[in-house]
């Protein structure tokens, strides 16, 4: 894992780099997860069906990684849009990425902090967790 400074949607689109966002578990009544705030409120209003696409996937195959848009990755943080973000829960997403990222390592996968900002963890208290991640893994923060 690399530490780096900068704007996440920066890496959006560039060839060879995949951009996460952080996400929760929480589905509507009207199919769409909930992405209300940070990156992933960023990810809705760039990517029209987003949510829609994003909720379908956890409603079917449940609250981890995937790729509802080309080159967009979800990184769940919580269970519940209203709850604290989950150490548990990063670690298992950690597991995905990193098999993905080492299976991949010509791919650059950035990702902002997991869990810090509406999540209401410390980067300290993060930071642990995420260490396993490979070099092609960049944890960006503004």
């Amino acid at each position: 894992m690399k530490e780096i400074q900068g704007e996440l949607w920066d890496y959006y689109g560039k060839p060879g780099y995949v951009v996460l966002i952080t996400t929760n578990g929480t589905v509507k009544a009207n199919g769409e997860v909930v992405m209300g705030r940070g990156c992933a409120a960023e990810a809705k209003r760039r990517f029209p069906g987003i949510a829609k696409t994003l909720g379908e996937l956890i409603k079917w195959n449940g609250n981890t990684v995937f790729e509802p848009v080309p080159g967009v990755y979800s990184f769940p943080v919580k269970h519940n849009w209203y709850e604290q973000a989950d150490l548990l829960l990063i670690a298992e997403s950690c597991l995905f990425l990193k098999d993905r990222a080492c299976a991949t390592p010509e791919v650059t996968y950035v990702l902002p902090r997991p869990g810090c900002g509406n999540g209401h963890l410390t980067w300290e208290q993060v930071h642990p967790v995420v260490e396993c991640l490979p070099d092609n893994v960049w944890v960006i923060s503004r």
